[in-house]
Parts: C-alpha cells; sequence; structure tokens
C-alpha cells in the first residue's frame, strides 16, 4: 500500500503546478492533503479531480482561504471522523480521518505558531489536547498512519540550520519534547525515520533566499504509525523532481494490502 502525503500551499496553486496530474500517475492507494485553502463552492467552480480518485474534505469553517485538509481514495471507507472535537482546531478544517476496516488514515495540519505568539499559544493548546487524544488512539487496538504537516522538527537532524533556530517555532524545546513523548512513551512510529535513522532530508523549504536550491531545510512532514504499525513501512522518499509548493510530496509504502 502507498500513502502520498503533501502540503499543497493552496490547491489552485499546486494544480496550476501540475500536481494532480502527477498524483494521478503515482499509483497511491490513499492520498494526504494539507492547507488547500478552498471552499466547498470554489471546488466546485473548478476541476480539481484526480482520475480514479475521489476527493473527500474538511475545510475552514470561517476563513476563506486558509487551512483545510483532503483525502483523495480509491474506494470510499467504512466511515469518515472530520474533528476531534476541540472546537477551535477544527473549526480551522486540520483533522479528517477515512477507515477501512482496522485501518485508519488521516490529513492531519497542526498548526504553526510563526506569525505570532497568539497562533504559538494555539499550537501549544492542541498539542496539549492531543497527547491524551492520540494516546487514546494508540489504546483502541485500531491501526492508524497520520500523516501531515506537524510544523515541528523534532531533531538537529531534521533542519539544516538547527542551531539558530532553537528559538524559533517549529523547533522550540517544548515542541521537540512532545515529539519525543509522541515516538518515545506513546510508541508512534515514525516512519521515514524508523527507514533512514541517519538520513538528512527535508519536506519543506522556505521560500526566501535560495533555500530550496541549496537544501536548507526542514522535515515537518511526517507519516506516524501506531505501533502494532512498527516494521509495516519498507520505503520512505521524498520526491523533488518538480516542485508543486514549498513542501515536497512524502511517499511512504507499506507492507500492507492495497486498499
Amino acid at each position: 500500500m502507498r500513502i502520498i502525503s503533501l502540503n499543497l500551499n493552496g490547491l489552485r496553486s499546486a494544480t496550476r503546478k501540475g500536481v494532480l496530474q502527477w498524483l494521478a500517475t503515482q499509483d497511491a492507494d490513499a492520498i494526504a492533503l494539507q492547507e488547500t485553502r478552498l471552499q466547498a463552492p470554489e471546488r466546485a467552480a473548478e476541476d480539481f479531480g484526480v482520475d480514479g480518485y475521489t476527493g473527500y474534505f474538511r475545510d475552514a469553517e470561517e476563513t476563506r482561504g486558509y487551512s483545510g485538509v483532503a483525502l483523495y481514495l480509491r474506494r470510499r471507507p467504512d466511515h469518515f471522523v472530520s474533528g476531534i472535537g476541540a472546537q477551535r482546531f477544527d473549526r480551522e478544517g486540520r483533522w479528517l480521518q477515512a477507515d477501512f476496516g482496522d485501518l485508519s488514515i488521516v490529513s492531519l495540519y497542526l498548526p504553526s505558531g510563526s506569525s505570532g505568539s497568539d497562533r504559538q499559544a494555539h499550537k501549544f493548546e492542541v498539542m496539549a489536547f492531543l497527547e491524551p487524544y492520540l494516546a487514546k488512539l494508540v489504546g483502541s487496538g485500531r491501526r492508524f498512519i497520520i500523516c501531515g504537516d506537524y510544523n515541528i522538527a523534532h531533531k538537529p537532524i531534521d533542519l539544516k540550520n538547527w542551531r539558530s533556530n532553537q528559538k524559533n517555532s517549529g523547533f522550540l524545546p517544548e515542541e521537540r519534547a512532545w515529539m519525543d513523548r509522541l515516538v518515545g512513551q506513546a510508541g508512534w512510529v515514525d516512519t521515514h525515520r524508523e527507514l533512514k535513522p541517519d538520513v538528512a532530508e527535508y519536506t519543506w523549504w522556505s521560500n526566501r533566499g535560495n533555500a530550496y536550491a541549496n537544501d536548507v531545510g526542514w522535515r515537518i512532514d511526517y507519516q506516524i504509525t501506531t505501533p502494532n504499525l512498527r516494521g509495516a513501512a519498507h520505503s520512505a522518499r521524498v520526491y523533488r523532481e518538480q516542485r508543486f509548493s514549498d513542501h515536497a510530496p512524502l511517499i511512504v509504502d507499506y507492507a500492507l494490502p492495497k486498499l
């Protein structure tokens, strides 16, 4: 089974750069997208389809052109979960879950705190809510693959200039400690790091300067699984042959039946 995760930085913008045509050729079972930035009437006015897939969306409820997540799936799931029960987080359209039997695939877009202290405080609130929520998912016995933009680089290997970013959102001590607990105490599996423990490979680059050309990036996009899927991922790569966004697609293949 293949899953692709990508923060689009706008579905319309990425579509103009060819992302939908590229996705149609990748033989993915599920495609998890973040930061779609479109509402239903806007999507109805243009073609955002991917051949062979049906798109499902959780939009921001109050702010146009903001946030939003999607799942493009080969077949309709047994059940959807849209949101996690945290009102402010859910209004921003940041969690969409598709259940297939005992397997759940999630598109998650964690808030960024880089725009100011209010947004960083909101990010910390979401992280505090998510920690016990994710622990309950592990305890449920279901198999989860949570794909998306976590807006956190976990370790120094996960960003080029880690020394100068220790006081910046995305690499704050509190954020890294949260990731430590997630993949340590709670047992979630960072599939990319499981397969490539010593590889410095990034998924996001600032649009400033020549960050992309010089590979001065951050690894903030993940596919994280419950402990009962440890060892299921057998390949992971970041696709950089084309650029559709300030993020790059993360492609993970799992030793699981195709959907």
